[in-house]
């Protein structure tokens, strides 16, 4: 639980109106500067802020107040609050982005497509938090705004950090498969420059008689003429 009492600005307004404390004790109870509280006292500041009673919602009890009274060098003690509120459970969803920051994240996802096509449209979505529809957008260059878009690093905008940025990127580059890119000719290994083949080793075979008749006959063949037709 935190030190300083809710509406702590209102509860100094209370305090200075309908007790007797010090500004220091009001300012220590408060989490306030004593010259705040003086002026509070004055006038000066706070003005038209409606005090609030810190008996009434169990920060302050009488006998704390009287003990204070008392005694100058006293320090309120805040009550611990008797209701236990239970922790808030993180929703799943796209990641809230402030006000103040959502005009930014058309240039945070152009810059994610360029410089990390390897990203999906959910990790972008997770990292900027946007929709499909946006980054489909700003992918085709139909965004309403396209013509003036920027392309500007989203850790910088401050839409997530370089931790979560570079765990999508790595996880992305997993899922990707590799694709070998061409490099151009390279020399071929001395094992296969200086092999010598099998072929080499055999002996060229000559075929220098040759037999004219059946060359003229196969010619006669293919020329369409049979050696019957001549004869006859």
């Amino acid at each position: 639980m935190s030190n300083a009492p809710l509406m702590p600005k209102a509860t100094a307004v209370w305090l200075v109106d309908n007790t007797a404390l010090t500004f220091d004790q009001v300012a220590d109870f408060t989490k306030m500067h004593p010259l705040e509280v003086r002026a509070i006292a004055d006038g000066d500041a706070a003005q038209g802020i409606k005090g609030m009673d810190p008996i009434s919602n169990g920060q302050l009890t009488r006998e704390e107040i009287e003990r204070g009274e008392r005694d100058q060098n006293y320090r309120l003690k805040l009550q611990e609050s008797k209701v236990v509120l239970p922790s808030a459970a993180k929703k799943k969803g796209p990641r809230y982005t402030p006000v103040s920051r959502r005009h930014e994240r058309p240039s945070a996802i152009l810059w994610l497509v360029r410089n990390h096509p390897e990203l999906k449209d959910a990790q972008i979505m997770r990292l900027v938090g946007t929709t499909k529809t946006t980054i489909a957008s700003v992918r085709d260059r139909t965004h309403w705004n396209a013509s003036t878009l920027t392309p500007m690093d989203p850790v910088t905008l401050g839409l997530c950090s370089q931790i979560e940025l570079d765990f999508e990127v790595q996880r992305a580059a997993k899922e990707k498969p590799t694709t070998t890119v061409y490099g151009g000719a390279t020399l071929l290994p001395a094992s296969e420059t200086t092999r010598k083949d099998e072929l080499d080793d055999q002996p060229i075979e000559r075929h220098d008689d040759l037999n004219v008749d059946a060359v003229f006959a196969k010619l006669k063949t293919i020329g369409g003429k049979k050696p019957d037709d001549d004869e006859e």
